[in-house]
């Protein structure tokens, strides 16, 4: 397992007019952060707030490639993100321990904090497919080029890992200053992750490192 600090490159924020980043996705143009009762969409090269849409946002939030799904009230709803429209809704894995959530593979994979682990769920009826033991709290959840990471916040202590998406065995661990958490994790396909900063209003680039070999997500 290799363990270093988080390279922190940008922050923005503290956010106005928020009181919480309860998770995050980037739709190749912009971060989408879920705050409560709506998302709300930033520019990452100005940081400015472009957009909102009305719906219950107290978890993880993914993208597809075209709808945005949120967590909140223990459901999963999938919303066009152009036009705020609810197009499908189907149950959330728990009604109070969901965390983060990602897209990747025709699924969504969720975070449940409390019971530590990751699963997969099939978007169109919210079935269970499979569940992926942590040793971690877990909060936000990415995959990116085969490889899954999520968010660990306990107390004082946050860290990004790379786990193997099998055995849940943590392969890398990216540790962050004792005052900054991460809620929401999101890649942006490359070499960055968009970190969610929970009630500190803020949403962390942390650097990616890439010199390891992937694991297939399958």
């Amino acid at each position: 397992m290799q363990t270093q600090p988080a390279e922190i490159v940008r922050e923005y924020g503290p956010i106005a007019g928020i009181d919480c980043v309860n998770g995050l996705t980037y739709d190749g143009r912009r971060i989408w952060i879920a705050v409560g009762e709506r998302l709300c969409a930033i520019d990452p090269a100005s940081g400015d707030m472009d957009q909102s849409i009305e719906a219950p946002a107290s978890s993880g939030t993914a993208f597809d490639g075209k709808h945005l799904y949120q967590i909140g009230e223990g459901r999963i709803q999938k919303i066009d993100r152009a036009t705020g429209v609810v197009v499908a809704t189907v149950p959330a894995p728990s009604t109070e321990d969901n965390s983060g959530m990602a897209w990747a593979e025709g699924y969504l994979w969720v975070g449940q904090y409390g019971g530590r682990k990751i699963l997969q769920v099939e978007p169109s009826t919210g079935a269970i497919l499979r569940t992926i033991e942590s040793d971690r709290f877990v909060t936000g959840v990415t995959w990116v080029e085969g490889e899954l990471w999520h968010g660990g916040w306990e107390g004082d202590d946050a860290e990004i890992r790379r786990i193997d998406p099998k055995s849940g065995e943590v392969m890398h661990r990216l540790t962050l200053p004792e005052d900054i958490g991460v809620s929401g994790l999101e890649s942006d396909g490359g070499d960055y992750f968009y970190c969610g900063g929970g009630s500190s209003k803020k949403v962390r680039v942390v650097h990616r490192p890439r010199q390891h070999v992937s694991s297939g997500a399958v």
